[in-house]
């Protein structure tokens, strides 16, 4: 571990907000939000666009899966591990959640989106024509575009976060997959 997670007894009033809002909320601080909590600038932020796509046309699974997809494909075995356990809690099967990390789903629809996700993650956002009218052919708009972004960016700002800090995972650790 390179940057230590922040305690409840080592944070200053805001950050123990922070951090007593994320308990209430989850159960836990996971060390990922407690590592991050060193910013609470970043932790606000994070959590605000958390919260705030939960609201969006995107289900919880797909959501789920999402964070599994890229996770998976910028190698954070700590994002990997959490929501394999998170997509567990929100009803996801095991043949799901190992078909998500693969950015692959049995929905036509889902798999657009997950290979969306991945091509814009491997990318560095530089989608092509093509792949934005293949995503547009499954039914989706520019909502559900710009929306995955932001999927995109939350879970990236997660698995670099993780990276550079090294991390402990708290969560059952996932097992690791042949590279996709």
């Amino acid at each position: 571990m390179r940057i230590a997670p922040v305690t409840h007894t080592s944070a200053n009033d805001a950050t123990k907000s922070l951090l007593d809002s994320v308990q209430n909320t989850m159960g836990m601080v996971p060390n990922v939000i407690a590592t991050m909590a060193h910013s609470p600038v970043v932790t606000q932020a994070y959590l605000g666009l958390n919260q705030g796509l939960s609201g969006g046309s995107l289900d919880p699974k797909l959501q789920e899966r999402l964070a599994l997809a890229i996770g998976e494909f910028n190698d954070c075995s700590y994002c990997v591990s959490a929501h394999c356990a998170l997509g567990s809690k929100a009803g996801l099967e095991r043949d799901e959640i190992e078909r998500a990390r693969h950015a692959d789903s049995d929905c036509e629809t889902a798999r657009a989106i997950l290979q969306f996700a991945r091509t814009i993650v491997e990318r560095r956002g530089r989608v092509s024509d093509q792949d934005i009218a293949e995503v547009r052919s499954k039914g989706l708009g520019d909502r559900e575009i710009v929306e995955i972004l932001g999927h995109v960016a939350l879970n990236t700002l997660t698995n670099y976060l993780n990276h550079i800090a090294g991390t402990e995972i708290d969560f059952p650790v996932a097992p690791k997959l042949a590279r996709v």
